[in-house]
């Protein structure tokens, strides 16, 4: 019974590792705080996920979870590993195979310097990708409203692999500016910067039920 139950707990935090290394989730720090609201907004609900897409090429699938109105309407990256833009998956783009949300369209391509992020957020091209620009209205048909989502596949330099992107974006050699607009309030728009890295839930569960057992474990033993 004991070597079953060290069993499975094992098994489960080799779970835990392969899931923690499968992709890893990003949120967003504010860095212009036009609207101190949509900025509270944009941080609660706009998230990448980076993962090896494999062949040599690295995901970026960027998610507006809603509910709030608003729209990612540019998207900036800093090089580190990145080579280029290998391809998008949107309503038109199918990198890969596989066609992306109805709803977005993006193209290669925008302003070189992210709004709001000054000099410093200079970007080359071929590391930039743009939506359509507003409707009238002020919305963004093509732009990753909430519920929606976007993947940008980037291929990498020589001899870099998948970790290295994660390094990278840890030690910010790689960073992610997104610009949003659509905001109820004011109707205004800000920039954001990729933030720390979230666990995934499933990650999270599976470890501490591995925690869990290790635990029960010993106490068995010790009794």
């Amino acid at each position: 019974m004991k070597r079953l139950i060290l069993s499975i707990a094992l098994l489960t935090l080799c779970a835990f590792c392969t899931s923690a290394q499968a992709g890893v989730t990003y949120s967003f720090t504010n860095i212009t705080n036009n609207n101190t609201a949509n900025a509270a907004i944009g941080e609660a609900q706009l998230f990448v996920d980076v993962g090896d897409a494999g062949g040599g090429y690295v995901s970026f699938i960027f998610r507006n979870t809603g509910p709030e109105a608003s729209f990612i309407s540019d998207i900036y990256f800093k090089d580190g590993s990145l080579l280029g833009i290998a391809g998008l998956q949107d309503v038109d783009d199918n990198f890969g195979g596989a066609y992306g949300d109805p709803n977005v369209d993006f193209s290669p391509g925008a302003g070189p310097i992210l709004p709001g992020g000054g000099s410093e957020w200079k970007v080359t091209n071929g590391f930039i990708v743009d939506s359509a620009s507003p409707d009238s209205d002020g919305s963004n048909k093509d732009g990753v409203d909430p519920g929606e989502w976007l993947g940008i596949f980037f291929g990498l330099q020589p001899g870099r692999t998948f970790n290295n992107v994660i390094e990278d974006l840890a030690s910010t050699e790689l960073q992610i500016g997104i610009h949003v607009q659509g905001f109820d309030i004011e109707g205004g728009s800000e920039s954001f910067v990729n933030n720390g890295v979230i666990p995934a839930p499933g990650a999270i569960l599976l470890g501490s039920i591995g925690v869990c057992l290790v635990g029960w474990l010993r106490r068995r033993r010790a009794l």
